[in-house]
């Protein structure tokens, strides 16, 4: 008797609530009793009401539900850690253990060039005495060039036509015929563009080349050094130190080397924006066309990334042009994503279902490698050459299995066209950095500078070459202003703002607070208790 209130009917306790409730409206429902036209008018009012409001209700929980988000922008200016930095020469080496293969490929080469267009290239992809690069410690290994390696003629390049429907044009394109382990399902893999159709046909057999190599191979032993591409290296007016780099070999871009790669040096700290405190070579491009059909640029390619990750040069980066002074203006922006229901991303990638195949912090382009890799070897029973391999597994070769690359070529166009569930297995880090770039040019060295610039090149560093030939190139990368933007994505509506909206409801049908919908849940206890006590009396009156 101390919780509830007991009333002697439902009528009773309605007519109390009625005039003691803060809810606007309601004590309209008693005092009209008399008319009841204005008690049925206020009857629906209230109850239209009511309706509104629990719509508005749904409204906000759909919405809120949906976990939309809101990017805010921000600016910030601090001195900041220097962007990793990664150049190439753009030579590919030519390696002493396979050398025979390439010389025959490129005999294949000349062929199908003069078969094509009647061409003679021998000149230029004829290159016995060039100079081959010797890897230390493989002397068990033997010669692999006489192995029982052949280089396949089942995937020559051919020229195909094909009838325009609606301009009834004969339009030519080149290709090579790709079939499956039978024989029964094959495709041509052509290109409308002749040059294009060479260069992937040179790396197709090119990789089934190079996968005779041992997958560890220290390529940086051999005799090259960082002095033999880096003529002069400067940052913040600095020399650069030879712990300031470290050196990888691409199989298409060639010898690679990245300053600053962990990001940990206080020497690369930037703390002043502009020309003068940024990075500044002077770098060898000259191209000794080691293996020209599969690197046809001439220059050195550039990437800018951040630390602790892979340089995916395929995908990004920029080319330096030789005899060519370029000043590349950078500046930095952070993107920070919520993640969760917000959205999918990963921290650190240990979430993630994909086994990444590199030792370097996650990225999107490194899980989709990994994920493209775990794949293939799934399918085609062997790895793309120029991703890392798993433990166990073996790069593809067309002697091994024959129909590598029909399986590679259709499995690639699925990834291409996001037909692999890759791209929903490989979310994008939650923060990531993100670099702009704006690049200006001119010609360096000038006439008139050109002779004692080579001249003091050649006595510092054995730099031996004629006046006429554009074989160096100059490259500065500075910070445009140490002020970085940054993204945040925040939510739309937290908590916090769904509860201050629904009050705002709340208020404007009804014009209460929270005590009102105490006093509500109030209501139905006592209805709920008062039927109980009835229908107990009824059933007691019954009995006796």
């Amino acid at each position: 008797e101390g919780l509830i209130e007991f009333y002697d009917s439902f009528r009773d306790m309605f007519e109390f609530f009625c005039k003691n409730t803060t809810i606007h409206g309601t004590i309209r429902l008693v005092c009209s009793d008399s008319n009841r036209m204005k008690t049925a008018f206020w009857t629906l009012l209230l109850l239209a009401s009511f309706g509104m409001l629990y719509w508005q209700f749904a409204l906000m929980f759909s919405q809120y539900w949906a976990y939309p988000v809101v990017l805010t922008m921000s600016m910030h200016s601090e001195p900041k850690m220097f962007p990793a930095i990664t150049i190439c020469n753009l030579d590919p080496y030519r390696f002493e253990l396979v050398s025979e293969h390439l010389v025959q490929l490129d005999h294949m080469a000349e062929e199908s060039i003069a078969f094509l267009y009647g061409i003679n290239t021998s000149a230029s992809l004829f290159h016995m005495n060039e100079k081959n690069i010797h890897v230390k410690d493989l002397s068990s290994i033997g010669n692999l060039s006489r192995s029982s390696f052949k280089l396949s003629q089942n995937f020559s390049l051919l020229r195909t036509s094909d009838h325009n429907n609606r301009s009834g044009k004969k339009h030519s394109s080149v290709g090579f015929r790709l079939c499956n382990a039978t024989g029964g399902n094959c495709f041509y893999k052509t290109y409308s563009s002749g040059m294009d159709a060479i260069l992937e046909w040179y790396r197709f057999h090119y990789m089934n080349i190079m996968s005779q190599l041992p997958v560890i191979v220290n390529i940086s032993d051999h005799e090259e050094q960082i002095e033999d591409m880096v003529y002069s290296c400067q940052y913040d007016g600095e020399p650069c130190r030879p712990s300031d780099y470290v050196h990888f070999h691409h199989p298409v871009f060639g010898s690679c080397y990245t300053f600053n790669s962990k990001g940990t040096d206080p020497f690369w700290t930037a703390t002043k924006p502009g020309i003068p405190y940024g990075l500044s070579l002077i770098l060898r491009a000259e191209q000794k066309d080691h293996i020209p059909l599969l690197s046809t640029v001439a220059g050195v390619k550039v990437m800018i990334h951040n630390h602790n990750q892979t340089p995916f040069l395929e995908h990004e980066g920029f080319d330096i042009r030789p005899g060519i002074a370029t000043i590349i203006g950078i500046q930095q922006d952070e993107v920070n994503r919520l993640g969760g229901n917000y959205g999918k991303c990963t921290t650190n990638g240990n979430d993630v279902n994909v086994k990444l195949l590199y030792n370097n912090s996650y990225t999107l382009q490194a899980c989709l490698h990994s994920c493209f890799q775990h794949i293939m070897i799934r399918k085609c029973g062997c790895g793309y050459y120029y991703y890392p391999l798993p433990p166990g597994a073996e790069y593809c070769n067309y002697n091994k299995q024959p129909a590598w690359g029909h399986c590679f070529y259709q499995l690639y166009n699925r990834l291409r066209n996001h037909h692999l569930n890759c791209f929903d297995q490989c979310p994008k880090p939650c923060r990531e950095s993100l670099y702009k770039v704006s690049a200006g040019t001119a010609k360096w060295p000038s006439a008139k500078s050109q002779d004692w610039i080579r001249q003091a090149l050649r006595h510092q560093n054995g730099y031996n070459s004629t006046s006429n030939r554009l074989d160096i190139a100059k490259v500065t990368i500075f910070y445009q202003q140490l002020n970085y933007e940054s993204v945040n994505e925040s939510p739309l509506l937290s908590e916090n703002l769904l509860l201050s909206s629904m009050g705002s409801q709340w208020s404007l049908w009804f014009g209460s607070s929270v005590l009102s919908v105490v006093e509500m849940f109030e209501l139905l206890i006592d209805t709920l208790v008062l039927s109980l006590l009835f229908c107990y009396q009824r059933f007691r009156s019954k009995k006796t």
